[in-house]
């Protein structure tokens, strides 16, 4: 299983550099020479080195899945935290009127979504994609569309509320929320083939275990040997 997620992996990453390999290349200089301004405070220098990260944080998973024997476990904790972090960072990246513009929000379902390019749609999409492919893979309790669409829709609603707090020059709008979490969901039934259906044991219960069990078997045979003394 770990070869085929890590095939599908660097198939997306083979496609976004082809397809974005112009975008990407204006930020390339910046970035590569250790600037912030024109790397991390625009959106293709921050999926440029999302992507230059991922050959790390997929050693990050496979260190960690040699030292726990888990593989699921430390590869969907790194993909939860490496694939939405810098999801969520463009989200709050602010508008040239943050601080001075006044939060402004949009309540009616539906409105924006008629008037959103669909550029934009696939981003909202992919804004907490990671995580809703992850979490059921690291959480049992997660492991269901209802849930992966209620964590996603959670997790919009505090990213929205953040722009209008922040004053970010951004629309805090509902339809956000409603992509946010369809695209969660959508992600998280892609990786239904390797979802947790029980939560792992903890390592203190597994080391103790064999031991009650051995003193069990012990206890056992001293009261055999009482007996056939009597």
């Amino acid at each position: 299983m770990p070869v085929v997620l890590g095939g599908l992996a660097l198939l997306c990453l083979a496609g976004a550099l082809f397809a974005g390999r112009r975008m990407l290349a204006m930020s390339a200089p910046r970035c590569f020479a250790g600037h912030w301004h024109g790397c991390y405070d625009t959106e293709n220098g921050v999926v440029l080195m999302t992507l230059v990260g991922l050959p790390l944080a997929a050693l990050v998973a496979w260190v960690l899945s040699g030292l726990r024997g888990d593989w699921r476990r430390s590869l969907a904790e790194v993909g939860m935290v490496y694939g939405t972090v810098p999801m969520v960072w463009l989200t709050l990246m602010p508008g040239p009127g943050a601080g001075v513009v006044p939060g402004r929000v949009s309540l009616i379902p539906l409105v924006d979504l008629a008037g959103m390019a669909p550029l934009g749609i696939a981003g909202n999409l992919l804004v907490l994609a990671a995580l809703g492919f992850f979490a059921p893979m690291r959480f049992a309790a997660l492991a269901s569309a209802p849930r992966i669409l209620a964590l996603g829709a959670a997790c919009s609603v505090v990213i929205e509320t953040a722009q209008f707090v922040f004053r970010l020059d951004r629309v805090s709008s509902v339809d956000d929320v409603l992509i946010n979490a369809v695209g969660a969901m959508l992600f998280g039934l892609l990786s239904r083939r390797w979802w947790r259906t029980t939560e792992p044991p903890p390592r203190s219960a597994a080391h103790t275990r064999p031991h009650g069990q051995m003193n069990g078997g012990l206890s056992g045979t001293n009261s055999g040997r009482r007996r056939s003394g009597g």
